[in-house]
């Protein structure tokens, strides 16, 4: 099987910062693209940053130039680093990648079981 495991959620204050990871484990042969999207109440999940196996990253308008997506291919692990976090960034936030693994070998995607980011007073 192949997992995906999101940590680092939590409330934080606006102007504060949160680093998300995301650990993929299992029979894992090769990660192409990951990427991670959020969902707000009543609205659809969006897609907030990408990053290929090569490194080359694409950013939502709305968070370019306060969020860096990296990504530790010897770990299989995935980043978000959010800064400047203001009230529209709260939202599940979920981590997304593309597989070449699993018992039956297929190339996928998988989706963690998203973490919650809240930014309030």
């Amino acid at each position: 099987q192949v997992q995906l495991v999101e940590s680092g959620g939590g409330l934080v204050q606006p102007g504060g910062s949160l680093r998300l990871s995301c650990a993929a484990s299992g029979r894992l042969y090769s990660i192409k693209d990951m990427a991670w999207y959020r969902q707000a109440p009543g609205k659809q999940r969006e897609l907030v940053a990408t990053i290929t196996s090569g490194g080359s990253t694409n950013y939502a308008d709305s968070v370019k130039g306060r969020f860096t997506i990296s990504r530790d291919n010897a770990k299989n692990t995935v980043y978000l680093q959010m800064n400047s976090l203001n009230p529209e960034d709260t939202a599940v936030y979920y981590c997304n990648a593309e597989i070449i693994g699993g018992v039956v070998v297929t190339r996928r995607d998988y989706w963690g079981q998203g973490t919650q980011v809240t930014v309030s007073s």
